[in-house]
Protein backbone atom coordinates (compact mmCIF):
# COMPACT_ATOMS: atom_id res chain seq x y z
CA UNK A 1 0.00 0.00 0.00
CA UNK A 2 1.00 3.68 -0.74
CA UNK A 3 -0.77 6.86 -0.42
CA UNK A 4 -1.48 8.49 -3.25
CA UNK A 5 -1.80 12.34 -3.40
CA UNK A 6 -0.81 12.33 0.15
CA UNK A 7 1.09 16.07 0.21
CA UNK A 8 3.38 14.68 2.67
CA UNK A 9 7.14 15.95 2.39
CA UNK A 10 9.74 12.63 1.33
CA UNK A 11 13.26 13.41 1.34
CA UNK A 12 16.23 10.75 0.66
CA UNK A 13 19.32 10.94 0.78
CA UNK A 14 22.66 8.92 0.85
CA UNK A 15 23.20 7.21 4.41
CA UNK A 16 27.22 7.53 4.32
CA UNK A 17 27.07 5.28 7.93
CA UNK A 18 24.53 2.67 6.43
CA UNK A 19 26.22 2.61 2.59
CA UNK A 20 22.28 3.07 1.72
CA UNK A 21 19.58 5.44 0.65
CA UNK A 22 17.67 6.72 3.23
CA UNK A 23 13.70 7.71 2.82
CA UNK A 24 12.58 10.04 5.54
CA UNK A 25 9.45 11.92 6.14
CA UNK A 26 9.04 15.07 7.33
CA UNK A 27 5.23 14.69 9.04
CA UNK A 28 6.52 11.24 10.69
CA UNK A 29 9.86 12.29 11.92
CA UNK A 30 10.46 8.43 13.82
CA UNK A 31 10.00 6.80 10.62
CA UNK A 32 12.69 5.75 8.54
CA UNK A 33 13.63 2.98 5.53
CA UNK A 34 16.82 2.75 4.25
CA UNK A 35 17.36 0.63 0.63
CA UNK A 36 20.08 0.15 -2.08
CA UNK A 37 18.57 2.27 -4.41
CA UNK A 38 16.78 5.83 -4.28
CA UNK A 39 13.78 4.56 -5.79
CA UNK A 40 13.40 1.55 -3.34
CA UNK A 41 14.09 4.00 0.02
CA UNK A 42 11.36 6.57 -1.78
CA UNK A 43 8.92 3.87 -2.27
CA UNK A 44 9.67 2.06 1.23
CA UNK A 45 9.31 5.43 3.04
CA UNK A 46 6.22 6.22 1.53
CA UNK A 47 4.88 2.57 2.09
CA UNK A 48 5.62 2.78 6.14
CA UNK A 49 3.67 5.75 6.19
CA UNK A 50 0.72 4.50 4.57
CA UNK A 51 0.56 1.67 7.14
CA UNK A 52 1.28 3.76 9.98
CA UNK A 53 -1.72 6.06 8.69
CA UNK A 54 -3.82 2.61 8.69
CA UNK A 55 -3.11 1.72 11.96
CA UNK A 56 -4.00 5.38 13.41
CA UNK A 57 -7.21 5.50 11.68
CA UNK A 58 -8.03 2.14 12.96
CA UNK A 59 -7.10 3.24 16.88
CA UNK A 60 -8.74 6.31 16.45
CA UNK A 61 -5.39 8.63 16.93
CA UNK A 62 -4.35 11.49 15.31
CA UNK A 63 -3.25 11.82 11.70
CA UNK A 64 -0.50 14.13 10.89
CA UNK A 65 -1.40 16.77 8.32
CA UNK A 66 0.51 17.72 5.28
CA UNK A 67 3.00 20.37 6.08
CA UNK A 68 2.50 21.68 2.61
Amino acid sequence: MVLENDGYTFRVTWSEEDGEYLGQCAEFPCLSWLASNLEEALQGIRHAVAEVIVDLKANGEHVPESLQ
